[in-house]
């Protein structure tokens, strides 16, 4: 659901100014240090480990984000996790519409009051609700742009590949390690589960790092950036499905070879052989070496 209303809390966020008129907001309608943790003693929490709370505290981050995201005025972005409201402000005073899914109730509740309060012209619509159970949303968003949990960056980001073909691009922050893995290679020793199964929904690059001390709190592992554009899924939804079994199989015992691996998804290892060897992938090879094209070869291969 939307959330629209205003608060008695309004007002209470020492060292805002907004514009006098109708026009683009000032240069200092963003948060900063002091205003986010104004509005965490407003609102008597504490940033969680569990939701993976750490929020942005620095404009020029944030107006790097949305500058490397190429955020358009009149387009409609999809934030989640905007927590309270940094990534957000930058993301509404490039003019584009913003869709904002909070899990936590009390900052989804609080972020349109800050926003009409810093940038009242601002085009916001809050969804108080978990962003892995969120399968509709209005004005089908052509953007992701958000600092994602980091416990749950991989499957939202996914997720939201897979429910929504709205999206054309976008721009994520997660734990560095997890962006690496997602934007490599194969080949690569980081190449994995979640490298395959982004490629099938598009073309990933990192897009530099970003220092833990532009976060509060300052979190304990570092984060990056990372950027994609989607194109057009090779195959069918059954040919998703039985693509990403084969993967997740593959690497759940990386260090084998396929025919080994994938012997228990497939019967044996005598029928995963020619299974591989009717795809035109070698029995001994390993999951790390294959491509999203290479997987799927192999769920087409009888």
């Amino acid at each position: 659901m939307g959330c629209r209303t205003r608060h008695p809390a309004a007002g209470a966020i020492r060292g805002a100014r907004v514009s006098a008129g109708p026009t683009r907001p000032t240069v200092s309608a963003l948060l900063g240090p002091a205003q986010i943790r104004d509005l965490a003693e407003l609102l008597d929490m504490q940033p969680t480990k569990k939701l993976g709370q750490n929020f942005v505290i620095d404009g020029n981050t944030v107006r790097r984000i949305v500058k490397a995201a190429g955020v358009q005025s009149g387009e409609t972005v999809v934030e989640v996790g905007p927590g309270l409201g940094s990534l957000t402000l930058g993301l509404v005073e490039t003019g584009a519409s913003v869709v904002a899914i909070e899990i936590d109730r009390r900052l989804a509740t609080q972020l349109p009051i800050t926003v009409s309060e810093l940038q009242p012209h601002a085009r916001l619509t809050v969804i108080a609700d978990d962003a892995l159970r969120v399968t509709e949303l209005p004005d089908a968003p052509t953007v992701l742009v958000a600092n994602l949990p980091y416990n749950v960056s991989v499957p939202v980001l996914l997720h939201f590949l897979e429910y929504f073909p709205s999206i054309q691009r976008g721009l994520v922050m997660v734990q560095a390690e997890v962006g690496q893995r997602i934007a490599a290679s194969p080949g690569s020793k980081v190449y994995g589960s979640p490298s395959v199964k982004s490629a099938w929904y598009g073309a990933f690059r990192t897009a530099g790092q970003v220092s833990r001390q532009v976060f509060w709190p300052v979190p304990n592992v570092d984060s990056i950036l990372v950027g994609f554009e989607r194109h057009e899924q090779p195959g069918t939804e059954a040919e998703r499905l039985a693509t990403f079994a084969l993967v997740d199989a593959a690497f759940q015992q990386r260090r084998k070879m396929l025919r080994q691996s994938l012997g228990e998804l497939l019967g044996d290892t005598t029928t995963a052989s020619a299974r591989l060897e009717a795809a035109g992938v070698a029995p001994t090879a390993r999951g790390e070496e294959l491509t999203v094209a290479d997987f799927l070869r192999i769920a087409r291969a009888s």
